[in-house]
């Protein structure tokens, strides 16, 4: 929906009902000056923008934990599993 900002200030009410539905677009100047969203709209759009990619989440745990998972690693190449000579019953 496209309403003038004379229109979203006479009708405000009933813009904001609007944006629960869909995005409201503010035109000013006779450009678009502003959207209105629904709160929830904009929550998502918010986390959408904050979401970090897998491969950039894991880069960075790397990154973070390198020293531990190198420990990590010798410790397995030097002793193997701690489980490896469990037997089943």
């Amino acid at each position: 929906m496209q309403v003038t900002a004379t229109q979203a200030k006479n009708r405000f009410g009933a813009i904001c009902a609007q944006a629960k539905t869909e995005p409201v677009f503010v035109e000013k100047d006779g450009r678009i000056d502003t959207v209105i969203l629904s709160a929830r709209q904009y929550l998502d759009l918010q986390a959408a923008s904050q979401a970090e990619p897998l491969a950039q989440r894991k880069a960075r745990f790397e990154q973070t934990y390198s020293a531990w998972i190198n420990e990590q690693n010798q410790r397995f190449e030097a002793q193997g599993l701690w489980c490896d000579d469990m037997r089943v019953w």
